[in-house]
């Protein structure tokens, strides 16, 4: 097993903005047409929580929470690179965004995915998220999937 560290860092992370480029590829492939929909929601200038994974000090994945509500943080921007996916990065990254959050005195992370990114909502529901009606922009989008997990308190 390599090394792997995860980083707290913000938007501005030039390693973050470079996997936010392909990250923006691979879902224009997928959402198709619905992409410029999709996209707008997905700004991410002035994102504070952001973190960065890096294996072997190479950047290999990414992640972001910010503000939904009082109670809950968005999970935004979760990507990880292809060459090193299924090796349980991307849980790692979520784990380290709830923790954040629970810093943050959030009691729920909620998130958006694609009905076209089955790996994703597998995931999601490994780790303990739950699928809830489609919230905010969502309301009636039928490719996307809205799921929510309750944070324990720390």
């Amino acid at each position: 097993m390599s090394n792997l560290t995860i980083v707290r860092t913000d938007s501005d992370n030039s390693d973050f903005r470079q996997l936010i480029i392909l990250l923006d590829k691979d879902l224009a492939v997928r959402d198709g047409d619905e992409h410029a929909f999709y996209s707008q929601f997905n700004k991410v200038d002035s994102i504070k929580e952001v973190v960065v994974a890096y294996q072997n000090k190479i950047p290999v994945g990414c992640g972001a929470i910010k503000l939904f509500s009082k109670i809950a943080a968005e999970v935004k921007r979760m990507f990880v690179h292809p060459d090193y996916r299924k090796q349980g990065i991307a849980a790692k990254i979520l784990t380290e965004l709830e923790n954040w959050a629970t810093e943050l005195s959030f009691s729920e992370c909620i998130l958006e995915t694609g009905k076209m990114q089955p790996e994703a909502i597998a995931l999601y529901q490994k780790v303990g998220y739950l699928i809830t009606p489609n919230y905010g922009q969502y309301i009636g989008v039928a490719n996307s999937f809205c799921m929510a997990k309750k944070l324990a308190k720390s």
